[in-house]
C-alpha cells in the first residue's frame, strides 16, 4: 500500500527530530525481574517532553509543512496525549493549533494543551463523530489536519523510539526476544515495530491493550478491522479507539505476533508498581503494556522483554486511587 512508512522513513524522523525529542533511556529494576522471572527493559516515554511519545510523532509531521502554509495552523483530534504533543511542536513552529477533544478527557491533559496556546473544540466521546469535527474545521481554517497515528510522518516519528531502543540494546550486547507496547490506533506499535524487526526480525511484537477494548487482538485474529462495541468506560482512555487505523492495521496485521490485555484494576496496580520501584508517573493507558507483565498475560519467564512506558499524564484522584494499592 502506497504511503506506509520505512525504515529509512524512520531514520529521517530521527535527524528531524533531534534536538527537539528527549532521547529516553532503557531502564532495568530488579524487583520488576524477580517478580517476572525475566529480564525486562524498560523504555519511559512518560519522560519525555509533554509527557508522553506522542510529541515525536507529532513535531516530525508539523516541522514537514511548508513555512509558506504555517499560518493556516493544524487541527488535531485527541483524548490528550497527541494533544499536547501537536500542541507543543505548533507553538516551537509559531503555528495556531485546534484540538477536538473528548469532554471526559483528563483535566491535566486540557490544561496542558491550553497552557501551550491551544484551543479546544469539546465534544462527546460515546455520541459524537471527532474526524467529523475536525475536517469541518479543516475546511473552515484551511490547516492541515494531523492524525494521532494513520499518517506515515507520525508513524515514522513514533518510529524513533525503536531506534533508540535498537542502539541502545547493541550498546548493552543484548537481544530482545519480545516487546510489548500499549496500543491504541496502532501508530507507535508500527513504528517501533519496523524499526526494531528491522535489528531484530525475531524479535515478537505484543499489542497491549484494555481489557474490554481489544480491537487491535480481535482484528489480528480475524484478518481485517473489527470495531469495539464501546467507545468509552475505562481509565485507560488514552488508548481507547473505535478500531485499528488503515495505514498501522496494514503494517500490524504482518508484523504483529497478537495482543494481549489489562484490566483497569490491573493498571492501577501497575503505577503503583512503577511508582513505588521505579519512581516514575505513568497514566492508566501508557501502563497497560506494564500491567501485562504483572498480570501474567505476557509469558516473560527466562525471556528479554522491551516494555515501554508511554505516558505520565495521570490524573491526580486516578494517581492518589492508585498508590492507595500499595
Amino acid at each position: 500500500m502506497s504511503g506506509l512508512p520505512g525504515i529509512e522513513d524512520i531514520r529521517s524522523a530521527a535527524q528531524q527530530i533531534s534536538g527537539q525529542a528527549v532521547r529516553t533511556p532503557l531502564l532495568e529494576n530488579d524487583a520488576l525481574n524477580e517478580r517476572v522471572g525475566g529480564r525486562i527493559l524498560i523504555k519511559p516515554e512518560c519522560l519525555q517532553r509533554t509527557g508522553s511519545f506522542k510529541f515525536r510523532g507529532a513535531y516530525n509531521r508539523l516541522s514537514r509543512i511548508d513555512e509558506a502554509d504555517r499560518h493556516k495552523g493544524v487541527v488535531a483530534f485527541s483524548s490528550g496525549n497527541h494533544a499536547q504533543g501537536v500542541a507543543l511542536a505548533a507553538k516551537l513552529l509559531g503555528m495556531p493549533v485546534t484540538i477536538v477533544m473528548p469532554s471526559d478527557a483528563p483535566r491535566a491533559k486540557a490544561e496542558g494543551v491550553k497552557r501551550m496556546g491551544g484551543e479546544i473544540v469539546s465534544y462527546d466521546r460515546a455520541t459524537g463523530d471527532r474526524e467529523a469535527i475536525s475536517q469541518e474545521l479543516v475546511e473552515k481554517t484551511g490547516g492541515v489536519l494531523v492524525p494521532s497515528y494513520d499518517d506515515r510522518f507520525i508513524i515514522a516519528g513514533q518510529g524513533t523510539i525503536g531506534l533508540e531502543m535498537a542502539e541502545d540494546l547493541d550498546g548493552l550486547g543484548m537481544k530482545p526476544d519480545q516487546l510489548v507496547c500499549c496500543t491504541g490506533g496502532g501508530g507507535l506499535i508500527a513504528g517501533t515495530g519496523i524499526a526494531i524487526r528491522h535489528r531484530y526480525p525475531d524479535c515478537a511484537l505484543w499489542a497491549a491493550e484494555p481489557e474490554g477494548f481489544d480491537d487491535y487482538r480481535r482484528s489480528l485474529a480475524a484478518g481485517e478491522r473489527v470495531e469495539n462495541v464501546r467507545r468509552s468506560g475505562s481509565i485507560q482512555d488514552a488508548i481507547i479507539t473505535p478500531t485499528p487505523g488503515r495505514l498501522t492495521f496494514e503494517i500490524n496485521r504482518h508484523q504483529l505476533t497478537g495482543g494481549v490485555t489489562a484490566s483497569d484494576d490491573d493498571t492501577l496496580d501497575a503505577i503503583a508498581f512503577i511508582w513505588k520501584h521505579l519512581k516514575l508517573v505513568a497514566e492508566p493507558g501508557g501502563a497497560t503494556a506494564f500491567a501485562t507483565l504483572l498480570n501474567g498475560k505476557l509469558d516473560t519467564r527466562d525471556k528479554t522483554t522491551i516494555v515501554l512506558i508511554t505516558g505520565g499524564n495521570v490524573d491526580p484522584a486516578i494517581f492518589r486511587q492508585a498508590l492507595e494499592r500499595i
